[in-house]
C-alpha cells in the first residue's frame, strides 16, 4: 500500500489536489488564480463579501490578476469564492493569507488568524495540510496555530499536517509574479515539510525547505528588516545630505556604480504597503520576550515614520523662503497611493502628508490618476483634474508618488514651487524645483 505523502503527490501530479485560500486580498487572489490556471479545484474563502461579490460578477478587486484570467478559471470550474468555512471538509490543502496588523504600541495583532484557524478547525477533513503565509512573529505557527487544530482530540502527524511559508507578494512587480517567486517552507515535521514542499512545486520552479516553521517565519521578518534599515539609514542620509547642501540622489547614483558591496536604496516621503512598516516591528516584539532589544529595527522605524513630517517642514521652510507662509498656502499633493502605479492606499505616507498639511497648510488638494477619491478619517477630498487647469493658483506641488500617467512637465509650468520627494526631475536644473 502507498504511503499518503505518496499518494498526496500523485493527487497533485494528476490536479485531484483541491486546494482552497483563506483571506483573497493581495497575497490570496493571486495565488488561488495560480493554482485554478494550473489546472487545480480551488475555493476561496473570505469574510469580505464586498470581495465575494466582485468574485461572483466575475470581475478582479486586485491589480496583479487580470479580469480575464478571473473569468477563464470560473468559466472552467476551477475557482469558486464563499464566506464559509463548511465547504472545508473536501479540501486537501488549506493556505491561510490574511491580514496581520498592528495593535497599539505596535504590538501584534494574530486575531485574523486565530478567527481563520478556528474556523478551519470545525470544519476540516482529516489528512488536511493546513500552511499559514500570513507574516507573523517566530513560533505563531507552533506556539498558537497547532493548539488551535489540535482541538477534538485531533493529533499532528496523524490527523492533519502544519507548515509556515511566508508570502512574497509585490503587487505591481511584472518580472516577478507569483510564479515566479521563490517559496520557502518550514513544516512542524519533515513529513509536513515534503507535502508544503510538493503543493507549492506545482506552481513555482523554486521550492525551499527550511528545519522549522520558526526559520521560515523569521526568513520573511528579515527580508523586510533588511529593507525597513536601509530605507531608514537612506532617509537619515538624505536629510543630513539636505543640511549640508549635497544631492543626495547624486550621491546614490554615483555610489551604485561600485560593482560589489553596495546596495542602492532611495530616499522618499515614508515608507507603504503591509510589510515594510510593520512586519520588522513583529520580530521587535517577540525580542522583547527573550529580553533582547533590537535597536535597528527601533531606530530605522522612527526615522521613516517622520518622514511625512520632514516633508511638510521643509514645505514650509521653502514656502517662507519665498514670503509664503504655510497656513496661508494653498498645497496639491500628486500621489495618493504608497507605490508608483499601484491602486494600493495601505500604509501610505501620502495620507500622513495630506493629513498633516489639513491642519497646517492654507488648503490642500491632491490629485492620483488612481484613486479619485480620498476618505479617511476626517478628510474628505476628490483628486483634482489636472487638465481642467485647476492647478494654476498653488502655491507648492508636493510629489509624494511617481506616477507614469501624470503630466510632470504641465505640473512644472504652473506650479510656484515644486517639492520632489521621489526624484522625478533628475538631472532638470530649475529654480521651482527642491529635491528631498
Amino acid at each position: 500500500m502507498k504511503d499518503f505523502a505518496s499518494c498526496f503527490k500523485q493527487m497533485i501530479i494528476r490536479k485531484k489536489l483541491k486546494i482552497a485560500v483563506v483571506g483573497l486580498g493581495y497575497v490570496g487572489l493571486p495565488l488561488a488564480v495560480e493554482f485554478a490556471k494550473k489546472g487545480f479545484s480551488v475555493l476561496g474563502i473570505d469574510v469580505d463579501k464586498d470581495r465575494i461579490a466582485w468574485i461572483s460578477q466575475k470581475k478582479s478587486y486586485i491589480t496583479d490578476v487580470p479580469t480575464s484570467d478571473l473569468r477563464e478559471i470560473i468559466k472552467n470550474g476551477k475557482f469558486r469564492a464563499e464566506s464559509g468555512f463548511s465547504s472545508l471538509k473536501n479540501i486537501d490543502a488549506i493556505l491561510i493569507c490574511v491580514p496581520t496588523p498592528l495593535k497599539r504600541k505596535n504590538h501584534p495583532n494574530i486575531s485574523f488568524i486565530k478567527s481563520a484557524v478556528k474556523g478551519i478547525s470545525e470544519h476540516f477533513k482529516k489528512d488536511c495540510l493546513v500552511i499559514l503565509e500570513s507574516t507573523t512573529y517566530p513560533g505563531t505557527t507552533e506556539e498558537v496555530i497547532l493548539p488551535l487544530l489540535e482541538v477534538h482530540g485531533r493529533k499532528h502527524g496523524k490527523d492533519f499536517y502544519l507548515c509556515f511559508s511566508p508570502e512574497r507578494i509585490d503587487p505591481g512587480n511584472l518580472k516577478y509574479p507569483v510564479n515566479k517567486i521563490p517559496k520557502v517552507i518550514g513544516g512542524v515535521t519533515l513529513k509536513a515539510t515534503r507535502l508544503g514542499a510538493l503543493v507549492y512545486g506545482s506552481i513555482v520552479k523554486q521550492v525551499v525547505p527550511v528545519s522549522s516553521p520558526r526559520v521560515a517565519e523569521t526568513v520573511k521578518l528579515l527580508e523586510n528588516t533588511f529593507r525597513l534599515i536601509n530605507i531608514g539609514l537612506i532617509d537619515e542620509m538624505a536629510m543630513m545630505a539636505n543640511k549640508m547642501n549635497i544631492d543626495i540622489w547624486e550621491v546614490v547614483d554615483a555610489a551604485k556604480t561600485k560593482p560589489f558591496g553596495f546596495m542602492p536604496f532611495y530616499p522618499g516621503p515614508g515608507v507603504g504597503g503591509h510589510c515594510i512598516p510593520k512586519d520588522p516591528l513583529y520580530l521587535y516584539w517577540k525580542a522583547k520576550k527573550f529580553g533582547f532589544k533590537s535597536s535597528f529595527i527601533k531606530l530605522a522605524s522612527g526615522v521613516i515614520r517622520h518622514m511625512p513630517v520632514y516633508v511638510v517642514g521643509r514645505v514650509k521652510e521653502i514656502l517662507n523662503q519665498k514670503g509664503v507662509k504655510l497656513n496661508q498656502a494653498k498645497i496639491l499633493v500628486i500621489g495618493a497611493t504608497y507605490k508608483k502605479d499601484i491602486k494600493d492606499l495601505r500604509q501610505s505616507p501620502p495620507l500622513d502628508i495630506i493629513e498633516i498639511l489639513k491642519k497646517e497648510a492654507g488648503s490642500v488638494a491632491y490629485y492620483d490618476p488612481l484613486i479619485p477619491y480620498l476618505q479617511f478619517k476626517d478628510i474628505n477630498l476628490k483628486s483634482v483634474d489636472l487638465k481642467s487647469g485647476k492647478l494654476n493658483g498653488f502655491d507648492c506641488a508636493i510629489i509624494a508618488t511617481d506616477h507614469t500617467n501624470v503630466d510632470y512637465g504641465m505640473i512644472l509650468e504652473n506650479s510656484r514651487v515644486i517639492f520632489d520627494s521621489r526624484n522625478v526631475y533628475k538631472g532638470i536644473e530649475n529654480k521651482k524645483i527642491h529635491r528631498l
